[in-house]
């Protein structure tokens, strides 16, 4: 049975792309999302070794320390070419001043070692793990996922992280090309197309009426 969240919610994150994104998704519901870094939480170390355990491990951190029920998201690009990297260590790859430019240019010039230049040698998906931890220790995890391939030059200055290199399947925009509506909007506004509009969609029809 699943728990319906009511009231505040703590956002467990401390990256400022992902915040936008997850208050523009909760708003819709109506709910009150107070951040992390606004709570001065401390961001635990992600020692899990798959994305569900490191979005419920900062959920769970951050429903203990506020006692409010918290929302975390964990997400990365898995590229098949380079057997699942960056995977979980997607952020890492950006180093400590989270240059995403440089972890860009990092996967293509793996996958230019591997001679990987066409489009079906480039294939990789995003995936994104949302859990919802309550103080009392019950958890909710939804998981989405988007398919693509990886152009370069990478094209496009919105979204975040890897958005100017992934190229959504179907579609002539990179991620880094649409806006914040093309990329997260959910129905009947948009198509809820990003990983972490797909998991929230799970996530709404489980836990947040509207």
């Amino acid at each position: 049975m699943h728990r319906r969240i009511t009231g505040r919610l703590v956002i467990a994150t401390h990256n400022k792309g992902k915040l936008v994104e997850m208050r523009e998704l909760l708003g819709l519901y109506g709910v009150e999302a107070v951040s992390a870094t606004e709570l001065n939480l401390p961001e635990p170390e992600e020692t899990g070794t798959t994305f569900a355990a490191n979005a419920r491990l900062k959920a769970q951190a951050a429903a203990t320390a506020s006692g409010l029920p918290a929302f975390a998201d964990d997400s990365g690009l898995v590229v098949d070419a380079l057997n699942g990297a960056p995977g979980i260590y997607s952020a890492r790859w950006a180093g400590e001043t989270k240059d995403f430019g440089r972890a860009m240019e990092k996967v293509e010039g793996m996958l230019r070692v591997r001679d990987c230049f066409r489009p079906e040698q480039r294939e990789a998906h995003f995936v994104s793990v949302l859990a919802v931890a309550w103080p009392d220790g019950h958890v909710e995890e939804f998981e989405g996922r988007v398919d693509g391939t990886l152009v370069w030059p990478p094209r496009g200055e919105k979204g975040f992280g890897y958005d100017p290199m992934f190229l959504p399947g179907g579609f002539d925009l990179t991620f880094g090309e649409m806006t914040s509506e093309q990329k997260h909007g959910l129905p009947p506004r948009g198509e809820g197309l990003s990983h972490r509009a797909r998991a929230f969609m799970k996530l709404a029809e489980a836990c947040l009426a509207r």
